[in-house]
């Protein structure tokens, strides 16, 4: 098991970038301890304007949904205390950052924690993967899954058990005892050639 508490996170949204005037519409999140989900934050989020249709249709999440939910500020509030500062873990991190960042600075907050991406790490773990979308990875590893996708609760679980996953993986493979979040983060930013001897370097000195 690894006792290294991580959050695992992710953000529906309005569209693709908060710079251009996109927000969240909804936030889902686990708090994972010793390979276990031993908490959980969702909620809808309401931006304050009508969501698209294209949007609708992907996320499952329509306008009346979002009418009745609360404000954005008022999530981010209640989310900010609930990821603390923990570690933070999601799927193509770089979208849901920009929303995180963004949707703190609305508050007036700053976000101190540091942050993986599973996709990065995915692509260094997983190198023969078909791709390295989360609904194509859960499949590949074989992963349970009712089936919901792009509703944010459900992927950040579906994340969370490709996390402990890759963690096995490389356990399994290359004789690690502990994998810490620090270095599965180290993982989705060295080049993909080099992880296996990096991973072989760490494991020796395991011993």
């Amino acid at each position: 098991m690894n006792n290294f508490p991580v959050i695992i996170l992710d953000f529906e949204t309005t569209g693709l970038s908060p710079q251009y005037g996109d927000r969240a519409i909804e936030i889902g999140a686990v708090l994972m301890v010793n390979d276990t989900v031993t908490d959980r934050f969702q909620s809808l989020m309401n931006p304050g304007f009508r969501i698209s249709s294209f949007i609708e249709s992907y996320t499952g999440i329509s306008n009346d949904m979002i009418a009745a939910a609360p404000p954005c500020e008022v999530v981010m509030e209640q989310f900010a205390d609930f990821i603390g500062d923990h570690p933070l873990v999601a799927h193509n991190a770089s979208f849901d950052k920009r929303f995180l960042d963004s949707e703190l600075g609305v508050i007036g907050k700053s976000r101190n924690n540091t942050m993986a991406c599973s996709m990065l790490t995915a692509r260094r773990v997983y190198p023969n993967a078909p791709n390295h979308q989360l609904g194509t990875l859960v499949r590949y590893c074989g992963i349970y899954t009712d089936g919901t996708f792009h509703r944010a609760l459900a992927d950040a679980e579906m994340t969370g058990r490709l996390w402990i996953s890759m963690i096995d993986e490389i356990k399994d493979t290359f004789g690690i005892n502990q994998v810490p979040f620090d270095l599965m983060q180290k993982i989705s930013k060295i080049a993909k050639a080099k992880v296996p001897t990096y991973l072989e370097k760490i494991a020796s000195e395991q011993c």
